[in-house]
């Protein structure tokens, strides 16, 4: 979960610069990012499946190797395909080892404080790798924006070395069970539309937010970094102390309060005069889309888990995370592919608001159903 997270917010700030160097348009550029994405979403429900066949611990250490190599043919390569091919095997390969920590959750903790705790350990790890991200960014790219396409390689190594000390031979991830089963389910079907509109909604504005400071503004990667810090800090700093608000508020509770913060930040940065300046347009739209994942990103991840038996959880939670990709996959493309064709940001944030207003949607099914 910490290497995929760093994976999308070190590039993330890089765009601009790659974008420069290699003479790209927002179009063409933006499938950097929702390469890894479609990789991902592309891979989820086969990992289980493979796991089972060939062993967790096999398939563990085979995507972590492969990882490592994507990793440096992108840093050393020096064409856009290869660059963009890369980080869809990345993200395949960040797909074969992502689920099995979530549904390890969900069948070793008993639902109740240790579960929550659990999950708020493993939401954590994903917060502090996007935040860590951002900062290793800003240093990497200021010396040579292929850096950022070559860091994760030694991290992988050492997660592979780990795994090979600490994963037992024998260890299989429980089979995939039939789909159906588990999008019958109307906890864990809301919970992945939420954590997809919430996550397509939050990646597309951040993707505008580079591009306006790095473009628009000239900024350097590291003063984007740090812009973008708004946006991430404070949900690595409450993520330790997710499970006590969970159980005094409720799943249900957290993620529509959490949905309506999304759209409150998406609808404010739409309705902001352009051209955007940062403090008064775009600081104020960041804090409350992180106040949005400060309120509902543990407790969908936790709504996922315990909303099916533990039998079905080997599934759940790798259709749980496709839906989330696919957030990224199909908001990414859009948002770039308005502001290529229309003056202005005005189209693209409509349609991150439209996604957000989504998920207050969903999110208010969930308070019905309670």
């Amino acid at each position: 979960m910490l290497l995929d997270a760093v994976e999308v917010s070190v590039v993330l700030v890089a765009l601009p610069t790659i974008a420069a160097d290699l003479g790209l348009t927002l179009w063409s550029v933006q499938w950097l990012m929702s390469g890894f994405a479609l990789g991902f979403a592309a891979m989820l429900l086969l990992g289980p499946v493979l796991s089972g066949r060939w062993g967790l611990r096999r398939v563990y250490l085979a995507a972590m190797l492969v990882f490592a190599l994507a990793s440096l043919v992108g840093g050393l390569g020096d064409s856009t395909e290869l660059l963009i091919a890369s980080r869809v095997v990345k993200g395949a390969c960040a797909a074969l080892t992502a689920p099995a920590g979530l549904a390890l959750i969900g069948t070793t903790f008993p639902s109740g404080p240790a579960q929550r705790r659990a999950v708020s350990v493993y939401s954590l790890f994903g917060a502090a790798g996007f935040t860590a991200g951002l900062l290793f960014s800003g240093a990497l790219v200021a010396a040579d924006w292929r850096w950022t396409f070559l860091l994760p390689a030694p991290v992988a190594l050492v997660l592979l070395v780990w795994g090979l000390k600490v994963i037992p031979g024998s260890a299989r991830q429980a089979s995939l069970r039939p789909v159906a089963a588990v999008l019958r389910n109307g906890p864990l079907a809301r919970a992945t539309l939420g954590a997809s509109a919430l996550n397509g909604s939050y990646i597309g504005l951040l993707l505008l937010v580079t591009f306006r400071a790095g473009d628009g503004w000239g900024w350097e990667p590291w003063q984007i970094a740090l812009a973008l810090l708004p946006a991430s800090v404070p949900l690595a700093l409450s993520v330790p102390y997710a499970g006590l608000v969970i159980r005094r508020f409720g799943t249900a509770r957290l993620i529509a309060s959490g949905a309506l913060c999304a759209l409150a930040g998406q609808l404010y940065a739409l309705l902001s005069p352009e051209p955007h300046t940062y403090a008064a347009g775009l600081l104020p739209a960041l804090i409350l889309v992180e106040a949005a994942f400060v309120l509902s990103f543990a407790a969908l991840n936790l709504q996922a888990t315990q909303s099916v038996e533990p039998a079905l959880r080997s599934t759940a939670v790798p259709v749980y995370q496709t839906g989330v990709q696919i957030g990224s996959v199909l908001m990414l493309p859009l948002v770039a592919g308005l502001a290529t064709v229309t003056d202005g940001y005005r189209a693209p944030l409509l349609a991150t608001a439209l996604a957000a207003a989504l998920g207050v949607g969903t999110a208010a099914g969930g308070l019905r159903g309670r």
